[in-house]
């Protein structure tokens, strides 16, 4: 799913055209809270983002990405009619991964999307908090330079947590994603892993929060 977040309704509904065309899903959004909203149910794998916006401008936007450890890994396009390089040198020192200036073809926006998709992919296969380090590709965990011995329950665990860091997800919920829909065990399998893996992480296990007649979470990074 890619949103697309510009103003101009005939702009957005030609990229969003372009996009089913090239068998991609779309959503666009006028301006920035309806994106954010939206966000709340669903995390697109990329965002579009127009510069010049009602309200917060897309460099506003931008920072407020960043700095949210639930979207801070989304990969974004900036896009600009602007004919300075500044919003584009600033856009990419924020942590844009590409732009887009205006007016621009639909072949090239759909080669950029790929390409930068195709980067982020690689890139997911490594996962860092602090000094946990976690590579999907090889299946090994590393706390600073010292492996971890993890099952295989706990480690894909430690990958949800270390994936979705600050949301809460409840014994039953892991029961579903971790086990499968059709396990029989009782919430408590999840309590007795959660204990395992917090021991082999050491004083890595507090980050591993309880929340209180919830569930878990991965503490947020500050």
């Amino acid at each position: 799913m890619i949103f697309y977040l510009e103003d101009d309704e005939n702009a957005r509904e030609l990229v969003l055209y372009a996009l089913k065309a090239a068998n991609m899903e779309g959503r666009g959004f006028p301006e920035s809270s309806a994106m954010f909203e939206a966000m709340k149910n669903e995390t697109p794998d990329m965002i579009l983002l127009d510069i010049m916006l009602p309200g917060d401008d897309g460099i506003t936007v931008l920072k407020k990405l960043k700095k949210d450890s639930r979207y801070s890994a989304i990969p974004v396009i900036m896009t600009t009619a602007k004919g300075t390089e500044f919003d584009k040198v600033t856009g990419l020192d924020l942590g844009a991964d590409d732009y887009l200036t205006k007016p621009f073809g639909m072949m090239e926006m759909i080669s950029r999307i790929k390409a930068v998709l195709r980067r982020t992919k690689r890139k997911e296969s490594e996962l860092n908090y602090y000094d946990l380090r976690m590579n999907d590709n090889s299946h090994k965990v590393f706390l600073k330079d010292q492996e971890l011995d993890l099952t295989i329950k706990e480690y894909e665990l430690l990958k949800l947590f270390m994936k979705n860091v600050g949301i809460v997800f409840s014994r039953e919920k892991l029961l579903t994603m971790i086990w499968d829909e059709d396990f029989m065990g009782e919430t408590r399998t999840v309590d007795v892993h959660i204990g395992t893996l917090r021991n082999k992480l050491g004083s890595y296990g507090k980050y591993i929060e309880t929340v209180r007649g919830v569930g878990y979470r991965m503490k947020e990074r500050v």
